[in-house]
């Protein structure tokens, strides 16, 4: 019969609470095999040993993955930060650093404020007294050497009657007579061939000007360089000893010193629009994003100074962007500009040197998102770019910054279904994915078993601030974990389910202001639960008692029997009672499904007719060919039929119908059958005999009613109390049978 081990583990329950057992669960509950590979998985640092974690929805997975992972995490050391910097060279591919762990915050403030030292310095220097005087020798050397050519150039234009008169643009020539200068009018009274004599000097002397206009822009050139030798010789000495105090900082860093020494050169070779851009920092167009000084920024991609450990990342929604990292942009007049301050982190940066754990059913719904994921496995490498470049689409230019190389544990949760289309179809994944964490749906309801599930359902409510549970309710739990695997012996590990139980048991606790959460609370929301969804059950049940479902529970009839069903509508599985009966004549075509001639028969279903012809031949018509014709069907059913659970049931009609003797119609028969006679287990058996139940208390007990199930279910009966109580008092009973004979 079925049984009810509620109380008697309300002694062991009482024992785990005053031992002080009030500790966190183990996140790998039940979970052995799962345990081992993770364990394994994490611990090979190989490159490939990636772990998929393989189990059905609501087992917990990530929760426990997550967890498991952080306590080996805690003990492995924080990885160093990355920044990314102006690559002077080609500010299209920014440039990467590596800082100690800590350290990125630190380096951006330090160049910050490198900069406006920087500044402040050669403002000072370029207007200290020292650096005018020796700026002012320069040009007055050249100013005199200039007003020296000129002042020859003027006494040779006088010997050749010309007058010479510079202009911003040039220097021109007017000719002379007599020591006067001629107007245009006046010269253009004198004879031609004076005219022509006087054009012929002017021509002659322009060349000569040339000549030492030419000299003197060489000059010009000359005191330029020297001026800027000057600006740079200041500026050097200004800026070294600044810039060397930053780099003692980071002795053990060369790429951070080859850096500095680019910031040291670009600004001694841009020393106007450095000085230029620091004095209108607050300008509109600076507010705009047009910035020179922003090249000396460092972007600060991952900052792993907060910590103690390696990280544990879980990316949610993994999106190609949000995996890799993206380049933002922003508009600036009309056009859509960016650099490399803009470059943000992708969730494979933050779990750099760590683990990162997604969800594969995410993580395969995004475009992109799996192959740049492996990809990224592959080259050990995340390389920044836009998702349409990796297929020609994109045109425009854009940056391109440096790959930043990956060591990281990658975890993939999913069901067990993507784990073997992947295996099967990803070439790849067998590489990149070697360890495999199989989640089970159940575990041994043993002592410790039952141990670890009092330990849950106690954090549970502890850790959300829910009231504590007593003995009873952890009892109920454990009853209602075996029922939801429909084993005596098992517990379900769908904790999920488990703990939405407890959450709304401790609302009516709290509604009745108990201070535990107690039995009947557990039992109430139990309850509620099935309420809530059980509406199209209770519409059949209806449909039954009226009479528009013809269902007998009471009688005999021959050719006619009682099978049991289950509906699984998702969030609710029920059992409903389905009239079969047979039609028998003399014939040669044997057993027909009236259901297969209609193609409403499922595969599984029309095997276990054929299965009844082999065992109807095999044992009444071994020595002779039996010509009979029976029909069965399943009476008012409109929808496909599949499953064998109901083999037994429409054997017996046959056999009822072939012999004329009448069947009970208030015993209600399910399990298959095999071609020796042997009855075998089915699913749902919990629902079945629950469903069949409440048929009967419709119509009325008689006290005759029941149902046959295999022997092979017993263990399977996990009950509602109800039942269990009504199976006590004798309204209904269970039969265990492992043959036909036995059962007929």
């Amino acid at each position: 019969p079925p049984r009810s081990t509620l109380f008697p583990y309300t002694t062991l329950f009482r024992s785990i609470e005053s031992a002080g057992l009030r500790q966190i669960a183990n996140p790998i509950i039940g979970q052995p095999r799962a345990a081992k590979a993770l364990r394994l998985g994490v611990g090979i640092k190989s490159e490939g040993f990636n772990i998929y974690a393989s189990g059905m929805a609501g087992s917990g997975r990530l929760t426990a993955v997550k967890i498991f992972v952080e306590e080996p995490a805690g003990k492995e050391p924080a990885p160093c930060d990355w920044c990314y910097v102006n690559n002077f060279k080609d500010p299209y591919q920014p440039t990467k650093l590596s800082l100690p762990t800590g350290r990125g915050n630190s380096f951006r403030k330090e160049m910050k404020d490198l900069i406006r030292d920087v500044w402040q310095s050669l403002f000072k220097a370029f207007e200290s007294e020292e650096y005018a005087n020796r700026r002012l020798k320069v040009i007055s050397e050249f100013e005199e050497q200039q007003a020296k050519a000129i002042s020859l150039l003027s006494d040779r234009a006088k010997q050749e009657s010309l007058m010479l008169k510079q202009t911003p643009w040039e220097i021109i020539t007017i000719p002379m007579i007599d020591g006067e200068p001629l107007s245009d009018e006046q010269f253009s009274e004198l004879p031609q061939w004076q005219q022509d004599d006087l054009h012929k000097k002017q021509d002659n002397f322009l060349e000569e000007i040339k000549i030492k206009l030419s000299e003197l822009r060489k000059l010009e050139k000359e005191v330029n360089r020297e001026l800027g030798k000057l600006e740079k010789d200041v500026a050097i000495i200004t800026i070294s000893s600044r810039i060397d105090d930053v780099a003692n900082n980071y002795k053990q860093e060369p790429l951070v010193l080859d850096y500095l020494k680019d910031v040291k050169n670009d600004i001694l070779d841009n020393l106007a629009e450095f000085l230029l851009a620091h004095k209108s920092q607050g300008s509109a167009d600076v507010q705009r994003g047009n910035n020179f000084l922003n090249r000396y920024e460092v972007n600060v991609l991952v900052d792993n100074s907060g910590l103690k450990g390696a990280p544990v990342v879980i990316e949610h929604n993994p999106t190609y962007s949000n995996l890799l990292g993206r380049v933002e942009k922003e508009s600036y007049m009309g056009t859509m500009i960016t650099d490399f301050t803009m470059i943000r982190k992708g969730s494979l940066h933050a779990a750099n040197g760590g683990y990162l754990i997604i969800r594969v059913e995410e993580l395969l719904r995004n475009y992109f998102s799996w192959n740049s994921l492996k990809r990224a496995l592959k080259n050990k490498e995340i390389l920044i770019e836009e998702a349409g470049e990796q297929y020609g689409f994109l045109t425009t230019k854009t940056l391109k910054p440096e790959a930043i190389p990956l060591k990281v544990k990658v975890i993939l949760i999913g069901l067990p279904v993507y784990y073997h289309l992947l295996f099967s179809y990803e070439p790849e994944f067998k590489g990149l994915f070697k360890v495999k964490a199989d989640f089970d749906s159940e575990m041994a309801r043993d002592p410790s078993g039952v141990a670890e599930y009092s330990r849950f359902v106690q954090y549970t409510c502890l850790n959300e601030s829910l009231t504590g549970p007593d003995a009873e309710a952890i009892a109920r739990v454990v009853e209602y974990g075996s029922r939801l695997v429909d084993d005596q012996q098992k517990l379900s590990t769908r904790f999920g389910d488990i703990a939405d139980i407890l959450r709304e048991a401790n609302h009516y606790a709290r509604e009745e202001n108990s201070v535990h959460i107690a039995g009947k609370h557990i039992r109430k929301a139990i309850e509620e639960e099935l309420y809530r969804s059980s509406l199209i059950q209770e519409k059949l049940n209806e449909l039954i008692k009226s009479g528009q479902l013809f269902i007998d529970v009471k009688g005999e009839k021959p050719g006619q029997v009682n099978g049991l069903s289950v509906i699984d509508l998702g969030d609710i599985s029920f059992g409903r009672p389905n009239r079969i009966t047979c039609s028998v004549s003399v014939g040669k075509e044997g057993v027909i499904a009236i259901e297969r001639e209609a193609e409403l028969s499922g595969p599984i279903h029309t095997k276990g007719v054929m299965i009844l012809s082999g065992y109807l031949a095999e044992k009444y018509s071994r020595n002779c060919p039996a010509s009979i014709v029976a029909r069965i069907v399943f009476e008012q059913s409109y929808s496909e039929v599949e499953g064998d659970s109901a083999s037994s049931a429409e054997l017996y009609s046959i056999l009822s119908g072939l012999s004329g003797l009448p069947l009970k119609q208030g015993i209600a028969v399910t399990g298959s059958v095999n071609q020796k006679g042997e009855v075998q287990a089915i699913g749902g058996v919990n629902e079945k005999i629950e469903g069949f139940f409440e048929v009967c208390k419709l119509m009325g007990f008689t006290g005759e009613q029941g149902v046959l199930i295999p022997a092979a279910n017993l263990q399977n009966l996990m009950l509602k109390e109800e039942v269990v109580e009504a199976v006590s008092k004798q309204k209904l009973t269970i039969w265990v049978v492992d043959t036909i004979d036995e059962e007929i």
